[in-house]
This record gives structure tokens, sequence and C-alpha cells, in this order.
């Protein structure tokens, strides 16, 4: 199964880790979440939560778009996986994903634990 790269080309963290997985002799997919057409729907949001041993969407969640965009402190995790969905910019990224696990590449090098 390959390894996907959730990431977002204007973000300088997630360029980071791409080059740091490139350098360790990784060529993920790329996954262009910001895209319309590439935009990632509930389901594989909650995927991703499971895959990352069941967490709350809040774990890669970004908060400081959250309050601009007026998600709620108080919001229930199926209403930020909704938010995350309808807006993309809500997304922490880089986000890896191998086979049936997955890690926020914060700090960057943890994209390096599920190779």
């Amino acid at each position: 199964m390959p390894y996907t790269l959730i990431h977002h080309t204007g973000c300088g963290s997630s360029k980071k880790g791409l080059a740091l997985l490139q350098e360790n002799g990784v060529e993920p997919e790329v996954h262009k979440y910001m895209n319309k057409s590439d935009m990632l729907s509930e389901d594989e949001l909650r995927d991703i939560a499971r895959k990352m041993g069941n967490v709350s969407p809040r774990v890669f969640l970004r908060e400081k778009d959250a309050l601009k965009l007026g998600l709620s402190d108080t919001a229930s995790d199926n209403e930020v996986f909704t938010a995350m969905a309808c807006d993309p910019r809500l997304i922490q990224r880089p986000i890896g994903i191998n086979g049936q696990k997955a890690v926020l590449g914060r700090p960057n090098e943890l994209l390096l634990d599920i190779i």
C-alpha cells in the first residue's frame, strides 16, 4: 500500500514534510486536499481519525482557523468532521497515511514513524 501525504502546497510545514519523506526514500502519493476536486469527505476524515488511533478530529484541527471560521470550541466531533469536510482550511497538515496507520506531521519527523 502506498504512503499517502495529505498535503497543502502553500504550507511551509507541509512542503518540509514532503521533502523529508523524499530524502528518506519515500515517494508518497500526494493528496492536495485544498483543491476543490480533492477535498476530503467526512468519511475520509473519520478514517484518518481511526487510523490515528480513534482520536477526536480536534487532534488534526487547525484551532486558530476554527475560531476565525466560527467553529465553536464546544462543537461536537461530528460537527468538527462536518466543518472540516466543508472547509479544508480547518485541517492541520501534513498528515501521513500508510496502510492502517496515520500520523499528523507536527513535527515533520513523525511522518517517518509509519514508514
